[in-house]
């Protein structure tokens, strides 16, 4: 029976994701082909009237109400949207939808009957539709309504994630009742538990379960198996030998594999991927991954995809791990809603530990339309449905029940916390559960704080010493940290150390030494991180920028997107991607220099270099000469008391190498840097741009899937006769694609640009863009072209070839 695992057939149940053959209307009048995911507002256009906000946003601070262009993104989420399809249904006995969420409050209609609803768009749902469906033709409709100030960022609005039909039979395995835990676990061996629950339960026949955990190349680790009792539920404990272990640097996945026999006759059949790996946390030891102690080097995600919108791709979530990792970053917080499935797919199997959170408020509304209208009648259930949708994923540390949330200050705050983590507790008792706190001495002394398994801090790095004095813990994460605010490949002269930086152009330095009146500089967190054990890590705010949120532009128009990231919204990354390098990559060293080095009109100028590099001590040239070699002070202290000022003044020359009175000079620019053994360990080198001469074309990926959804990233440079990069260059280009592809959306990063994503034309912002470009289900070759549009311009025609399979 064993042998027969990897190659047996499924049983009674079908699958199918509802990807093609979609109508989407915002009247029910004008329909159009769709595919999905859909975000249906992406293609804009930007417009301020769009969500137009008159607000005093209380968590920056703010007292007096002011007009919020940009707030959630300025493009046309708002209003009602339509969607329709047929589905046949083979064998209508059990049939269930899946959608892994929808923006906004969908109504699920089948054969013109409410099946089923939900009020959540970000959250995951199931419509049991058997009541409804016939055998053979059935039409699926989705209504969709998102209102105004209900967000305070872009949330989409669409089906954005994927839509899934089981069909199966009237007994089956519950989709989400199957829970696989690891009791304990090394090298040597691990307990693993698993409960399930079957559904349909008759006295048909006999009705028996086996569950077995199989080696990617097929073979069986461990099976185990047992009677169903008239309850329908399942339990099994098993022990797997010479396990390998799920962690971020070896993120091993075997598959779970639950199968329904009624009578010995396979009835239903479930596949699941799993890992194998332990978590603890505690006062002694601090966080444990498999029993290791390690501090999270995690970044805060909105669920936004840049130039792509809200509708989720499973390539553009490859490319953001791989870039993160390539940082050094371990984990994710899906801020501030539920991942989709696919997010949660691509961190088990790339490495990347998640804290899956929830809310981004309770009874108290932040924005007048937002969850809050939600929250009483269905906290619960979206907890719950969170929980169960997700807890088998290795990838999921730890659950998060909140962010920034009013309440903290109350006892009734204090009630919602205990019962909502003890609801996380009850489905899922393996995993802590936390929120994110930013009144730390209103959460402290109300409890709010204490109730947590894991209290989560935002910002206010200063005030952690005052904090773990009044947390029996033992222990604090950063659960949002630095808000530190760039444009990629702007500088500000002079550069200062400020949270009030605001300028005509709206633009933020790249420089790195701005940041808000509520947080900090890198530097900061570094130094907590390093000076405190207790102190269990990070998650920075934010990853990559993304759409709404424009601090400090709040009130700027066209600014319309954020400048957290520390990716530019096109993946690009900032100067501060390699401050975060140096610090956190131990398995490659950086070496990175700023500003760049073409500068009209700054010649003689006081023009600052920095160097982001794991090495400690380098040396600047100009054209040659030494500007100095100067060590990081790595023993250096904020003054006492700490403040936050201190913080963000005093620790920069701790872990930046800083040559602050460089007089510019056209030419190069070189920096040497040494070994602890003072010992030459490597250089970089840039040098002043002359004319622009070409188009430099780099793809992500040489070759995609045939499958209609895969994606390549290309990003265009413009480059001067000798392949040096022009920072400057701004040239508006266009893009065609022809052959096995199609264009899909282009993006510069710059956050004030009107000009649509899914056109085949922008300009370049400091010298950049990224083009998307999409595969077809037809195998072959697709060619992007690149053309420059400027009037005059001699830039020779650029272009690339991807293969498709």
């Amino acid at each position: 029976m064993l042998a027969c695992w990897a190659t047996a057939m499924w049983g009674q149940e079908r699958t199918e994701r509802l990807i093609k053959n979609w109508e989407f209307s915002r009247d029910k009048k004008t329909w159009e082909d769709v595919t999905i995911p859909h975000d249906w507002a992406i293609s804009g256009p930007f417009d301020k009237k769009w969500d137009l906000q008159v607000v005093a946003i209380e968590q920056n601070g703010e007292k007096e109400k002011s007009e919020k262009s940009g707030r959630s993104g300025a493009l046309p989420w708002i209003g009602e949207g339509y969607y329709r399809t047929h589905i046949a249904i083979d064998n209508p006995q059990r049939a269930e939808l899946v959608f892994d969420g929808a923006m906004s409050e969908p109504m699920v209609y089948v054969n013109g009957k409410l099946a089923g609803q939900w009020a959540y768009g970000y959250n995951a749902f199931r419509v049991d539709i058997t009541p409804y469906v016939v055998r053979g033709d059935n039409l699926l409709e989705v209504h969709l309504k998102n209102v105004e100030e209900s967000s305070r960022w872009y949330p989409g609005g669409g089906l954005y994630r994927p839509v899934t039909l089981i069909e199966k039979g009237s007994t089956s395995i519950n989709e989400w009742g199957t829970y696989m835990r690891v009791l304990s676990a090394d090298v040597t061996s691990a307990a693993i538990r698993v409960d399930a629950q079957m559904d349909g339960m008759d006295d048909s026949g006999r009705y028996a379960v086996e569950v077995a955990i199989l080696h990617p190349k097929g073979y069986v680790e461990i099976a185990g198996h047992t009677d169903v009792g008239k309850d329908g539920k399942v339990h099994l404990d098993m022990v797997m030998k010479k396990p390998q272990l799920w962690s971020p640097e070896t993120p091993f996945l075997y598959k779970m594999a639950t199968r329904l026999y009624r009578d010995n006759t396979l009835i239903d059949e479930q596949v699941q991927k799993v890992g194998i790996r332990t978590l603890s946390v505690s006062k002694e030891k601090g966080f444990q991954l498999n029993g290791q102690t390690r501090k999270f080097k995690g970044v805060c995600l909105h669920h936004d995809l840049g130039p792509l919108g809200a509708a989720v791709n499973k390539a553009a979530l490859i490319r953001q791990v791989k870039i993160l990792k390539d940082m050094g970053c371990d984990a994710i917080r899906t801020s501030h809603n539920m991942p989709s499935t696919m997010q949660m797919e691509v961190y088990d199997s790339l490495g990347m530990m998640v804290m899956g959170e929830s809310f981004d408020m309770w009874i108290y509304p932040k924005c007048k339309n937002g969850y809050a209208r939600f929250f009483k009648e269905w906290a619960e259930r979206d907890i719950e449905n969170l929980v169960l949708c997700h807890r088998n994923h290795p990838s999921l540390v730890m659950w998060s029940i909140g962010n920034e949330i009013p309440e903290q200050w109350s006892e009734e705050g204090v009630n919602i916390s205990r019962r909502l983590q003890d609801l996380c507790h009850r489905l899922d008792p393996s995993r802590p559960v936390t929120q994110g706190m930013d009144r730390a001495e209103q959460a402290l002394k109300s409890g709010f704080a204490q109730v947590m398994d894991v209290p989560g801090f935002n910002y206010r790095v200063h005030k952690y010493d005052n904090n773990i004095k009044q947390l029996p813990v033992g222990f604090l994460l950063g659960s949002e940290t630095a808000s530190t605010i760039s444009s990629r490949g702007v500088y500000k002269f002079p550069v200062t150390i400020t949270d009030r930086a605001t300028y005509p152009d709206g633009q933020c330095s790249s420089y790195d030494t701005e940041y808000c009146s509520w947080s900090n500089l890198p530097d900061a967190d570094f130094y907590m991180q390093d000076e405190r054990e207790w102190s269990i890590g990070q998650f920075v705010w934010t990853g990559f920028d993304y759409l709404g949120e424009p601090t400090p532009y709040d009130s700027y128009w066209p600014s319309r997107s954020s400048y957290f990231g520390i990716c530019d919204l096109a993946g690009l990354p900032k100067d501060r991607y390699y401050l975060y390098r140096s610090q956190w990559n131990t398995d490659a060293h950086t070496i990175h220099l700023l500003p760049h080095w073409t500068w009209k009109g700054r010649k003689g100028k006081v023009t600052p270099v920095y160097c982001y590099t794991d090495y400690p001590t380098a040396e600047l040239f100009v054209n040659g000469k030494s500007q100095g070699r100067i060590t990081k002070k790595a023993h250096l202290q904020p003054s006492s008391p700490m403040s936050a000022k201190a913080m963000n003044e005093e620790l920069l020359d701790r872990y930046r190498l800083r040559w602050n009175d460089v007089r510019y000079e056209p030419g190069e620019l070189r920096v040497v840097v040494y070994d602890k053994d003072g010992k030459p360990a490597g250089e970089k080198v840039l040098k002043t741009a002359g004319a622009a001469a070409s188009l430099r074309l780099e793809v992500d990926r040489h070759e995609l899937s045939a499958d209609g959804e895969d994606l390549a990233f290309v990003t265009v440079s413009m480059v001067d006769a000798d392949g040096n990069e022009v920072p400057d260059a701004a040239d508006e280009l266009s893009f065609e694609v022809t052959g096995a592809g199609v264009f899909r959306a282009v993006c510069n990063g710059d956050a004030t640009s009107l000009e649509p994503f899914t056109l085949p034309q922008m300009r370049l912002f400091s010298g950049k863009l990224v083009v998307v470009v999409q595969s077809t289900q037809q195998a072959g070759t697709m060619r992007l072209t690149v053309r420059d549009m400027e009037k005059g311009n001699r830039i020779p025609v650029a272009s690339i070839d991807i293969t498709t399979r």
